[in-house]
């Protein structure tokens, strides 16, 4: 077999010199970064190739003129065609270390695998994830430029990373800490490198912890946020939590300030008569503090206010009204709600412009009509501010989800599945 070698700025470009040299018969070997793309200076890659002996030579290449189909093809096409090839000679490889039953000697004791034969399967596998990064490096021709220059073992997460709604700037400043503390050893496959960057991201995360009420004392929980972002059917779901499915069954009340929508005050009530808990009306700041004297029985007292545009200062400061006014000696924990699926910048926007409420902590929903959440992480990032809850849907109890940082990564790299989050 005659071995050559073909270079190129792209592991596509060297790719595409070798199958007009040699043609498609020929045996991927190995794929190699020469030299790192740097500031003025690309990248370099080499494969290596092994073409048989009596191969017939490739035909020469015709002028694009005379090929229209070739012209035609779409550049996402030819990457598909390329990728085919290198996983081809992945399965060559595969086939060469396949050993039956039949092939193996017949002895009464377990036999040890041959040196040779556990070197054959080590070389599958760093294979099988050099075609993963070819794959991924496709995408970064593609990709917009980063300032900083990922290494080709960091491809396939950065991807995954960017392609999540993640701010630019907070991928890099990760990409940037994975880098740089980031053990060598754990740099020689895709795998090690998402488990670590997983890990880091975890910790990035800060999630506020469900806790009971102190003896003697109540939770008031006070849900703020958009017009039709899920907060009234939120507010029945962590009724319906404390009242009956924890342990410990708690008294729950219910105070609406959302009176300029019939529609949410009668949902709610018509919730507050199903699970038989009080529940008070506010139309003015005023008679925020006698709603909640008026409950003072309750475990926990849950508040739901009336949406409105992140840009209607106007009831964000009657919202504001009713906490500055209260005389009472209950501490509201405001939660912030916001929809998962519009874009960071979006997030940002409605958070700032609540912000002036006290914000404690942040509850996203509609988790199942989304499949990007680099948005999430991005706003955590930002403002430090803990995730409490998830919600997932519009069941109620059901699709409620106490938040965990294990939980926002997992729906980060993966995306979201309804089995996980039960």
């Amino acid at each position: 077999m005659k071995i050559l070698t073909f270079s190129g700025a792209t592991p596509a470009e060297a790719l595409k010199k070798a199958q007009l040299e040699v043609g498609e018969e020929a045996m991927l070997i190995e794929t190699r970064e020469v030299q790192k793309k740097s500031l003025g200076k690309s990248a370099l890659y080499e494969i290596v190739v092994g073409v048989e002996e009596n191969a017939a030579p490739a035909p020469k290449s015709k002028a694009p003129s005379d090929e229209p189909f070739m012209k035609q093809r779409p550049l996402a096409q030819k990457s598909s065609d390329v990728l085919y090839n290198i996983s081809a000679a992945a399965k060559q490889i595969s086939k060469i270390a396949e050993v039956t039953e039949e092939e193996r000697p017949s002895r009464q004791t377990p036999v040890r695998e041959s040196e040779d034969l556990k070197r054959i399967k080590e070389e599958i596998e760093k294979l099988g994830d050099k075609v993963k990064l070819i794959q991924n490096m496709f995408w970064s021709e593609k990709s917009p430029k980063t300032t900083a220059a990922i290494p080709p073992e960091f491809a396939e997460i950065y991807r995954l990373a960017q392609q999540s709604g993640m701010d630019q700037e907070h991928l890099d400043e990760i990409m940037h800490l994975t880098l740089e503390h980031m053990p060598s050893k754990m740099r020689e496959s895709s795998e090690t490198v998402k488990r670590y960057f997983q890990v880091l991201m975890r910790k990035m995360i800060p999630v506020r912890l469900e806790s009971a009420p102190r003896p003697g004392s109540k939770k008031v929980i006070m849900l703020v946020g958009p017009t039709g972002v899920g907060k009234t059917t939120s507010i029945a779901k962590l009724a319906a939590r404390f009242s009956y499915l924890l342990e410990k069954k708690y008294k729950v009340g219910l105070v609406v300030l959302d009176t300029y929508r019939i529609g949410a005050v009668e949902q709610l009530m018509q919730y507050a008569r199903m699970m038989k808990l009080g529940i008070e009306t506010v139309v003015d700041p005023p008679e925020f503090s006698s709603a909640l004297n008026a409950l003072r029985y309750s475990d926990y007292i849950l508040i739901d206010t009336m949406g409105s545009s992140p840009y209607d200062k106007g009831k964000i400061e009657k919202i504001y009204e009713c906490l500055r006014d209260n005389n009472t000696d209950y501490t509201v924990d405001v939660v912030l709600v916001m929809p998962s699926s519009i874009k960071y910048d979006d997030l940002k926007a409605t958070y700032e412009n609540f912000a002036p409420l006290g914000i404690d902590t942040m509850m996203f929903t509609k988790l199942d009509e989304t499949r990007g959440f680099g948005n999430i992480f991005s706003l955590v990032y930002e403002t430090k501010v803990p995730i409490s809850y998830f919600s997932v849907g519009q069941e109620v109890p059901e699709d409620l989800v106490v938040a965990t940082s294990d939980f926002l990564v997992d729906c980060l790299m993966n995306g979201f599945n309804r089995g996980e989050s039960a």
